[in-house]
């Protein structure tokens, strides 16, 4: 993975050989690369920078006896007892050590702040003081934060840092990444999903499922969604989450979940946990395109869609092989690996859903602005004609049809092509 480099870095530097205007968020899931994306790009841009995260214990700049903070590889004992967590006056101290260094520095500096989340206080206040501070003083320094936490990320963002900064979205890794970087072939990609850190397991499936369940969603289940107040229920998200995964590719009401999870309450809060999912990168529930409607939409029933066919595979009870060569659970992974890449790959103006009216469906429906393309899934073994995708196109005489797999566009083709390039594909 350190050898491979992500599309996005190309971006980021770009970003750091411009004069700082704006500070850089680096947004993602858990395990897409953002760590490793920032790094890259402090090895290969020509300016000084240093990382520092705050989820770790580290030394106070000035209770070090040589006046320094030294690196954590260095540290003695003394050193040691003087461990603290990371607070506002360890962010202070840090922006002002990189003050000092883009004043003596011809290029400037990189500032990069990694799990900012976790420093205690109100660091997005602190960070638009300093900032606005850097601008008034017309500062060579760069501010690249990052975090693992989305919700907590973005509340600090919204509250305090509204128009100075810019988003590089990271998303799930998508099939091109994964067989450049790993080897991975199409079914593999798609039984075992775009998690970087879980390719060097999938000949090991016991292996694999746990680093996925164990090393991936319980963090994110845990400490990403749990550490809000707004999660009452968390034994109710974490039935969710498993429910959503079971169910991915399949539509169903409300009630029929609140009938089938254990203390569900009502449908409100179904549908908020349900948006917490979506915000950590685990599970979307795609609401219904019913031409503009925004009532009727909010009301209808989701479909539910893994952003990580990995999720859904280590929850089930089926091995590679086995998934393989059940064709009907087969073509339920692919269908979710198409809904997952729409998800993940659609620009921010664009919206995905799903279209059902009595009997004729449409699997996936991507908007843009007044564009729209009708995308039907089949896989080999889907039984479903394609008469869904005729009634939607007979009632939106506008929209073009896509479908994927046999008879349409390659699933492999379409996978390697970003949703947001399928209106000039096709």
């Amino acid at each position: 993975m350190d050898l491979y480099s992500r599309p996005h870095l190309a971006t980021l530097k770009s970003r750091l050989s411009e004069e700082p205007r704006l500070l850089i968020n680096i947004a993602g899931p858990r395990q897409c690369g953002k760590t490793t994306l920032v790094r890259q790009a402090l090895d290969s841009v020509d300016r000084p920078g240093e990382y520092l995260s705050a989820d770790e214990p580290v030394v106070p700049f000035s209770g070090h006896p040589s006046g320094r903070r030294p690196s954590r590889l260095s540290a003695t004992a003394a050193d040691v007892r003087l461990l603290f967590e990371p607070d506002i006056l360890w962010l202070v101290q840090a922006w002002e050590n990189a003050r000092k260094e883009a004043q003596g520095s011809d290029n400037g500096f990189i500032l990069v702040l990694d799990e900012i989340q976790h420093v205690q206080g109100n660091w997005s206040r602190t960070v638009k003081g300093m900032w606005d501070r850097d601008r008034q003083e017309d500062l060579p320094l760069h501010v690249v934060l990052l975090g693992s936490a989305p919700w907590l990320m973005q509340k600090g963002l919204s509250e305090s840092l509204m128009g100075r900064f810019e988003t590089i979205r990271l998303p799930h890794w998508s099939f091109p990444e994964m067989a450049a970087a790993f080897g991975f072939s199409l079914d593999e990609y798609v039984y075992f999903g775009g998690y970087p850190g879980g390719a060097p397991f999938i000949r090991n499936e016991d292996r694999w499922r746990d680093y996925i369940l164990d090393g991936l969603v319980m963090p994110v289940l845990e400490r990403d969604v749990l550490a809000l107040d707004r999660v009452k229920k968390p034994a109710l998200l974490r039935q969710l989450f498993a429910f959503g995964c079971e169910y991915s590719g399949q539509i169903l009401s409300y009630t029929k979940m609140v009938g089938q999870l254990q203390d569900a309450g009502n449908t409100t809060t179904l549908a908020h946990y349900l948006d917490l999912l979506a915000q950590v990168g685990l599970l979307r529930g795609l609401q219904k395109h019913t031409g503009g409607q925004a009532i009727a939409q909010r009301r209808s029933s989701p479909k539910f869609v893994v952003l990580n066919t990995a999720l859904m595979s280590a929850l089930s009870e089926y091995t590679f092989a086995e998934a393989k060569a059940d064709r009907s659970h087969w073509g339920r992974l692919v269908e979710s690996a198409v809904g997952a890449h729409l998800c993940n790959t659609a620009s921010s103006e664009m919206e995905v859903y799903y279209w059902r009216e009595k009997t004729s469906e449409v699997d996936f429906v991507v908007r843009r602005g007044r564009r729209r393309i009708a995308v039907e899934v089949k896989s080999g073994s889907r039984r479903r004609s394609v008469s869904g995708l005729d009634a939607f196109v007979d009632k939106f005489p506008k929209v073009r049809p896509l479908i994927v797999g046999t008879g349409g566009m390659p699933l492999k083709t379409f996978l390697s092509t970003p949703a947001r390039n399928l209106f000039q594909a096709i």
